[in-house]
């Protein structure tokens, strides 16, 4: 298999695989939220505030671009000479 298909089919299983893992364990996107906030609370030195702040997944925009910029960034490394 070349270099060009593997990564053009890892990086399709790696998009589908987090997005499976988004929706089979639901409380997975509260809890990243959650850790975000903590650390940026952290480096900010506030106090943490509770956040109505929802994560939405475009699942199909993300597997889109993954593809257009795996496909860039194998025809540059192509090209080389």
């Amino acid at each position: 298999m070349s270099a060009v298909a593997f990564s053009l089919v890892a990086s399709i299983v790696l998009t589908i695989a987090l997005n499976v893992a988004v929706r089979v364990f639901p409380g997975t996107a509260r809890r990243a939220q959650e850790a975000v906030v903590r650390r940026a609370a952290r480096s900010t030195d506030d106090q943490p505030r509770d956040s109505n702040v929802r994560i939405y997944v475009p699942w199909k925009a993300m597997l889109i671009g993954s593809l257009l910029l795996t496909l860039l960034i194998n025809a540059v490394l192509l090209a080389r000479p």
